[in-house]
């Protein structure tokens, strides 16, 4: 890599790997400055395919969302829903470039039913799209 500031070559000093990327100490052979370089892999972008044909980017944030709505005032912390969303997120990602709506809400509900029932009942009248009460009925004699 050339120096960022004298942009003659550099060698590196010092090299640290972290779960996000690796850290290079680099020094200029000419100049002797030192300056930082930090890599970590490109993340292939995850497509979700909607119901209705529609394509959106998968967003950890808008599934983080629903899963805190879905576990509200229940015993169940950041960590767990951070933990379920980082895990779909790297099954998806094993599943290829697209991905169902429709799949990611069955893994949601797989995660929530062994988490909290009630969190996962929730989650389900949105998903399955309840129309009464004897929808809510069904579904919680079948937990």
């Amino acid at each position: 890599m050339d120096c960022i500031f004298c942009g003659q070559n550099t060698h590196v000093t010092d090299k640290r790997e972290s779960k996000d990327g690796t850290r290079r100490r680099r020094e200029c052979l000419k100049c002797k400055k030192r300056f930082t370089t930090y890599e970590k892999p490109d993340e292939k972008d995850i497509i979700i395919v909607k119901k209705d044909g529609r394509r959106e980017h998968f967003l950890d944030e808008k599934l983080r969302l629903g899963l805190i709505k879905a576990c509200q005032k229940r015993p169940v912390s950041m960590d767990e829903i951070d933990k379920i969303v980082e895990e779909i997120k790297e099954k998806a990602k094993k599943k290829g470039k697209e991905v169902n709506s429709d799949w990611i809400g069955k893994m949601v509900m797989n995660k929530l039913k062994k988490l909290d029932k009630v969190a996962y009942i929730r989650f389900a009248s949105v998903y399955k799209d309840f129309k009464d009460v004897l929808d809510f009925k069904k579904e919680v004699r079948e937990l």
